[in-house]
């Protein structure tokens, strides 16, 4: 039971290694190259159980930026994208939208998800 009780801590604990970005740096931050961007909110569960999945995935795949924006702090950039729904992962290529992911994947379907997108 403390092996449970232990993961479940570490799923909701905060400890996501991607960036912060801002509603002032995303135009900038997503123009050139691959970049995917976790929209999501300290209140929601699903976000911070995708967290360390998404720093897993990152990990893997270091030739695309990986993101994360808090939309409680900068809500601007996701009403302008018409985001309704956390967590939201973004890709973007060269600035230009390429995919949208709603909700928390497993990690096996998130990196087949990804895949497909980035391909």
């Amino acid at each position: 039971m403390s092996a449970a009780r232990d993961l479940a801590f570490t799923t909701v604990a905060n400890t996501t290694a991607l960036a912060a970005v801002t509603d002032r740096d995303f135009a900038a931050a997503t123009a050139a190259g691959t970049v995917v961007v976790d929209f999501s909110a300290e209140w929601c569960p699903p976000c911070r159980v995708l967290e360390p999945m998404l720093d897993t995935v990152a990990s893997e795949m270091p030739s695309v930026r990986f993101l994360r924006m808090d939309t409680d702090a900068e809500p601007a950039t996701m009403v302008r994208l018409g985001i309704r729904g956390l967590p939201t992962l973004v890709v973007f290529r060269d600035g230009e939208i390429v995919d949208r992911i709603i909700g928390a994947l497993p990690l096996t379907a998130l990196r087949q998800r990804l895949a497909r997108s980035l391909g």
